[in-house]
Protein backbone atom coordinates (compact mmCIF):
# COMPACT_ATOMS: atom_id res chain seq x y z
CA UNK A 1 0.00 0.00 0.00
CA UNK A 2 1.36 3.39 -0.96
CA UNK A 3 1.99 5.85 1.88
CA UNK A 4 -0.79 8.29 1.01
CA UNK A 5 0.00 10.60 3.91
CA UNK A 6 3.51 11.18 2.60
CA UNK A 7 2.23 11.90 -0.91
CA UNK A 8 -0.60 14.31 -0.20
CA UNK A 9 1.46 17.43 0.49
CA UNK A 10 3.93 17.14 -2.40
CA UNK A 11 1.10 16.40 -4.82
CA UNK A 12 -0.80 19.44 -3.55
CA UNK A 13 2.31 21.55 -4.24
CA UNK A 14 2.57 20.15 -7.76
CA UNK A 15 -1.07 21.01 -8.42
CA UNK A 16 -0.58 24.54 -7.07
CA UNK A 17 2.48 25.09 -9.27
CA UNK A 18 0.58 23.79 -12.30
CA UNK A 19 -2.23 26.19 -11.43
CA UNK A 20 0.26 29.06 -11.35
CA UNK A 21 1.55 28.07 -14.80
CA UNK A 22 -2.03 28.07 -16.10
CA UNK A 23 -2.75 31.48 -14.58
CA UNK A 24 0.31 32.99 -16.23
CA UNK A 25 -1.21 32.13 -19.61
CA UNK A 26 -4.80 32.89 -18.54
CA UNK A 27 -3.84 36.40 -17.45
CA UNK A 28 -2.45 37.24 -20.87
CA UNK A 29 -6.06 37.48 -22.00
CA UNK A 30 -5.65 36.28 -25.59
CA UNK A 31 -5.36 32.49 -25.70
CA UNK A 32 -4.88 30.51 -28.91
CA UNK A 33 -7.09 27.44 -29.13
CA UNK A 34 -6.17 24.33 -31.12
CA UNK A 35 -8.24 21.20 -31.71
CA UNK A 36 -7.31 17.64 -30.82
CA UNK A 37 -8.22 14.62 -32.93
CA UNK A 38 -11.54 14.29 -31.09
CA UNK A 39 -12.27 17.99 -31.81
CA UNK A 40 -11.96 18.95 -28.14
CA UNK A 41 -10.08 22.19 -27.45
CA UNK A 42 -6.50 22.41 -26.19
CA UNK A 43 -4.47 25.48 -25.25
CA UNK A 44 -0.91 26.33 -24.28
CA UNK A 45 -2.09 26.21 -20.67
CA UNK A 46 -3.11 22.53 -21.01
CA UNK A 47 0.31 21.72 -22.41
CA UNK A 48 2.26 23.72 -19.85
CA UNK A 49 0.43 22.15 -16.92
CA UNK A 50 0.82 18.67 -18.41
CA UNK A 51 4.57 19.00 -18.82
CA UNK A 52 5.05 20.37 -15.30
CA UNK A 53 2.89 17.75 -13.61
CA UNK A 54 4.34 14.76 -15.45
CA UNK A 55 7.93 15.84 -14.79
CA UNK A 56 7.29 16.47 -11.10
CA UNK A 57 5.34 13.25 -10.52
CA UNK A 58 8.03 11.21 -12.26
CA UNK A 59 10.58 12.83 -9.96
CA UNK A 60 8.43 12.24 -6.87
CA UNK A 61 7.50 8.61 -7.59
CA UNK A 62 9.58 7.25 -10.48
CA UNK A 63 8.10 3.78 -9.92
CA UNK A 64 4.49 4.93 -10.53
CA UNK A 65 3.43 5.54 -14.14
CA UNK A 66 1.59 8.72 -15.11
CA UNK A 67 -1.46 8.76 -17.39
CA UNK A 68 -2.47 12.30 -18.38
CA UNK A 69 -5.20 13.48 -20.72
CA UNK A 70 -2.43 15.02 -22.79
CA UNK A 71 -0.24 11.90 -22.80
CA UNK A 72 -1.36 11.09 -26.31
CA UNK A 73 -3.06 7.86 -25.28
CA UNK A 74 -1.63 4.80 -23.56
CA UNK A 75 -2.76 1.41 -24.88
CA UNK A 76 -4.82 -0.66 -22.51
CA UNK A 77 -2.42 -3.57 -23.03
CA UNK A 78 0.33 -1.40 -21.54
CA UNK A 79 -1.62 -0.19 -18.50
CA UNK A 80 -4.12 -2.94 -17.64
CA UNK A 81 -1.78 -4.58 -15.13
CA UNK A 82 -0.61 -1.40 -13.44
CA UNK A 83 -1.13 -1.86 -9.68
CA UNK A 84 -1.25 1.92 -9.27
CA UNK A 85 -0.83 4.99 -11.44
CA UNK A 86 -1.27 8.73 -11.47
CA UNK A 87 -4.33 9.85 -13.43
CA UNK A 88 -4.11 13.51 -14.42
CA UNK A 89 -6.21 16.16 -16.08
CA UNK A 90 -3.79 19.09 -16.30
CA UNK A 91 -6.60 21.54 -17.06
CA UNK A 92 -10.10 20.24 -16.45
CA UNK A 93 -12.62 22.64 -17.93
CA UNK A 94 -10.74 23.92 -20.96
CA UNK A 95 -14.05 25.28 -22.28
CA UNK A 96 -14.48 27.23 -19.03
CA UNK A 97 -10.87 28.45 -19.36
CA UNK A 98 -11.62 29.73 -22.85
CA UNK A 99 -14.85 31.38 -21.63
CA UNK A 100 -12.79 32.99 -18.84
CA UNK A 101 -15.30 32.19 -16.09
CA UNK A 102 -12.67 30.78 -13.71
CA UNK A 103 -14.38 27.40 -13.30
CA UNK A 104 -11.47 25.20 -14.32
CA UNK A 105 -9.21 23.00 -12.23
CA UNK A 106 -6.02 20.95 -12.06
CA UNK A 107 -6.83 17.32 -11.23
CA UNK A 108 -4.28 14.80 -9.94
CA UNK A 109 -5.37 11.40 -8.63
CA UNK A 110 -3.61 8.26 -7.50
CA UNK A 111 -5.49 5.17 -8.64
CA UNK A 112 -4.86 1.78 -7.00
CA UNK A 113 -6.44 -1.13 -8.78
CA UNK A 114 -9.67 0.34 -10.10
CA UNK A 115 -10.34 3.04 -7.50
CA UNK A 116 -8.93 6.51 -6.79
CA UNK A 117 -7.35 6.55 -3.33
CA UNK A 118 -5.89 10.07 -3.27
CA UNK A 119 -6.96 13.23 -5.04
CA UNK A 120 -6.02 16.88 -5.36
CA UNK A 121 -8.22 19.42 -7.16
CA UNK A 122 -6.65 22.87 -7.50
CA UNK A 123 -8.77 25.87 -8.55
CA UNK A 124 -6.19 28.33 -9.94
CA UNK A 125 -8.32 31.48 -10.23
CA UNK A 126 -9.58 31.18 -6.64
CA UNK A 127 -6.34 29.73 -5.22
CA UNK A 128 -8.49 27.05 -3.58
CA UNK A 129 -7.53 23.40 -3.21
CA UNK A 130 -9.64 20.35 -2.42
CA UNK A 131 -7.66 17.32 -1.35
CA UNK A 132 -8.03 14.03 0.47
CA UNK A 133 -7.54 10.31 0.41
CA UNK A 134 -8.28 6.97 2.00
CA UNK A 135 -7.65 7.15 5.73
CA UNK A 136 -6.69 10.83 5.49
CA UNK A 137 -10.03 12.62 5.42
CA UNK A 138 -10.97 15.44 3.04
CA UNK A 139 -9.94 19.09 3.20
CA UNK A 140 -10.45 22.46 1.57
CA UNK A 141 -7.63 24.99 1.59
CA UNK A 142 -8.28 28.69 0.90
CA UNK A 143 -6.62 31.91 1.97
CA UNK A 144 -3.75 29.82 3.30
CA UNK A 145 -6.01 28.01 5.76
CA UNK A 146 -6.90 24.34 5.57
CA UNK A 147 -10.04 22.89 7.13
CA UNK A 148 -11.64 19.48 7.15
CA UNK A 149 -14.74 19.04 5.00
CA UNK A 150 -17.42 16.39 4.88
CA UNK A 151 -20.61 15.66 3.01
CA UNK A 152 -23.75 16.97 4.59
CA UNK A 153 -26.71 15.03 5.93
CA UNK A 154 -29.69 15.18 3.64
CA UNK A 155 -31.91 18.16 4.37
CA UNK A 156 -34.42 20.38 2.59
CA UNK A 157 -34.15 21.86 0.14
CA UNK A 158 -32.31 19.12 -1.71
CA UNK A 159 -29.47 20.76 -3.63
CA UNK A 160 -28.68 19.21 -7.00
CA UNK A 161 -25.64 20.24 -9.03
CA UNK A 162 -25.95 20.53 -12.79
CA UNK A 163 -23.20 20.81 -15.37
CA UNK A 164 -22.52 24.26 -16.79
CA UNK A 165 -22.10 22.85 -20.30
CA UNK A 166 -24.25 19.70 -20.20
CA UNK A 167 -27.55 20.17 -18.40
CA UNK A 168 -28.96 16.73 -19.19
CA UNK A 169 -32.22 18.04 -20.68
CA UNK A 170 -35.44 16.12 -20.21
CA UNK A 171 -33.80 13.37 -18.17
CA UNK A 172 -32.70 15.91 -15.57
CA UNK A 173 -36.21 17.38 -15.48
CA UNK A 174 -37.68 13.93 -14.81
CA UNK A 175 -35.09 13.33 -12.10
CA UNK A 176 -35.86 16.64 -10.42
CA UNK A 177 -39.60 15.95 -10.49
CA UNK A 178 -39.07 12.50 -8.97
CA UNK A 179 -36.97 13.89 -6.13
CA UNK A 180 -39.52 16.62 -5.43
CA UNK A 181 -42.29 14.05 -5.30
CA UNK A 182 -40.42 11.86 -2.79
CA UNK A 183 -38.45 14.37 -0.71
CA UNK A 184 -39.72 17.90 -1.30
CA UNK A 185 -38.13 21.09 -2.56
CA UNK A 186 -35.15 20.91 -4.92
CA UNK A 187 -32.71 23.69 -5.73
CA UNK A 188 -30.30 23.48 -8.66
CA UNK A 189 -26.89 25.08 -8.96
CA UNK A 190 -24.58 25.03 -11.98
CA UNK A 191 -20.83 24.70 -12.04
CA UNK A 192 -18.05 23.81 -14.46
CA UNK A 193 -15.35 21.12 -14.37
CA UNK A 194 -14.71 18.81 -11.37
CA UNK A 195 -15.88 21.53 -8.98
CA UNK A 196 -19.32 19.93 -9.17
CA UNK A 197 -18.10 16.89 -7.26
CA UNK A 198 -16.27 19.12 -4.80
CA UNK A 199 -19.52 20.92 -3.93
CA UNK A 200 -20.88 17.57 -2.76
CA UNK A 201 -17.67 16.81 -0.86
CA UNK A 202 -17.81 20.06 1.12
CA UNK A 203 -21.49 19.71 2.00
CA UNK A 204 -22.84 22.40 -0.33
CA UNK A 205 -24.88 19.96 -2.43
CA UNK A 206 -26.59 16.60 -1.99
CA UNK A 207 -26.17 15.08 -5.42
CA UNK A 208 -24.64 15.56 -8.81
CA UNK A 209 -26.07 13.46 -11.65
CA UNK A 210 -23.70 13.37 -14.61
CA UNK A 211 -25.80 12.19 -17.54
CA UNK A 212 -23.37 13.22 -20.27
CA UNK A 213 -19.91 12.05 -21.41
CA UNK A 214 -16.79 12.35 -19.25
CA UNK A 215 -13.45 10.59 -19.13
CA UNK A 216 -11.67 8.98 -16.21
CA UNK A 217 -9.22 11.86 -15.77
CA UNK A 218 -12.13 14.28 -15.43
CA UNK A 219 -13.43 12.63 -12.28
CA UNK A 220 -10.76 10.60 -10.46
CA UNK A 221 -9.25 13.32 -8.26
CA UNK A 222 -12.57 14.78 -7.12
CA UNK A 223 -13.95 11.23 -6.73
CA UNK A 224 -11.19 10.54 -4.20
CA UNK A 225 -12.07 13.72 -2.31
CA UNK A 226 -15.80 12.85 -2.27
CA UNK A 227 -15.05 9.38 -0.94
CA UNK A 228 -12.75 10.80 1.74
CA UNK A 229 -15.53 13.23 2.73
CA UNK A 230 -18.03 10.40 3.22
CA UNK A 231 -19.84 10.46 -0.12
CA UNK A 232 -20.23 7.93 -2.90
CA UNK A 233 -19.76 7.95 -6.67
CA UNK A 234 -21.67 5.26 -8.56
CA UNK A 235 -22.82 4.44 -12.06
CA UNK A 236 -26.51 4.45 -12.95
CA UNK A 237 -26.80 0.82 -11.81
CA UNK A 238 -25.56 2.04 -8.41
CA UNK A 239 -22.30 0.13 -8.68
CA UNK A 240 -19.04 1.95 -7.79
CA UNK A 241 -17.51 4.01 -10.58
CA UNK A 242 -14.26 2.26 -11.53
CA UNK A 243 -11.06 3.26 -13.32
CA UNK A 244 -8.38 1.93 -15.65
CA UNK A 245 -10.95 0.41 -17.96
CA UNK A 246 -10.17 -0.45 -21.57
CA UNK A 247 -12.47 2.41 -22.56
CA UNK A 248 -11.42 5.50 -20.58
CA UNK A 249 -14.86 7.07 -21.04
CA UNK A 250 -16.97 6.99 -17.88
CA UNK A 251 -20.51 5.70 -17.94
CA UNK A 252 -23.15 8.14 -16.75
CA UNK A 253 -22.72 8.46 -13.00
CA UNK A 254 -24.15 9.88 -9.78
CA UNK A 255 -22.39 11.60 -6.91
CA UNK A 256 -24.11 11.43 -3.52
CA UNK A 257 -23.33 13.08 -0.22
CA UNK A 258 -25.25 10.36 1.56
CA UNK A 259 -25.32 6.55 1.14
CA UNK A 260 -26.21 5.67 -2.44
CA UNK A 261 -28.84 3.21 -1.22
CA UNK A 262 -30.83 6.16 0.15
CA UNK A 263 -31.26 7.36 -3.44
CA UNK A 264 -32.21 4.15 -5.21
CA UNK A 265 -35.70 5.51 -5.81
CA UNK A 266 -34.24 7.63 -8.64
CA UNK A 267 -32.91 4.60 -10.53
CA UNK A 268 -35.74 4.61 -13.07
CA UNK A 269 -34.99 8.22 -14.00
CA UNK A 270 -31.26 7.72 -14.63
CA UNK A 271 -31.00 4.17 -15.96
CA UNK A 272 -29.27 4.05 -19.35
Amino acid sequence: MTDLHALLEPVARIAADAGAAILEIYNRGDVDVDRKDDDSPITAADRAAHELIVARLEELTPEIPVFSEESGGIDYADRKDWPRFWLVDPLDGTKEFIKRNGEFTVNIALVEGDRPVLGVVQVPVLDVCYLGGEGLGAFKEENGQRRAIQCRERDLPIIMVASRSHGGGTQMDVLEALIQQRLGAVEKTSMGSSLKLCLVAEGKADLYPRLAPTSEWDTAAAHAVVSAAGGEVVNTDFDPLVYNKEDILNPHFLVFGQPADDWRFIHSAVAE
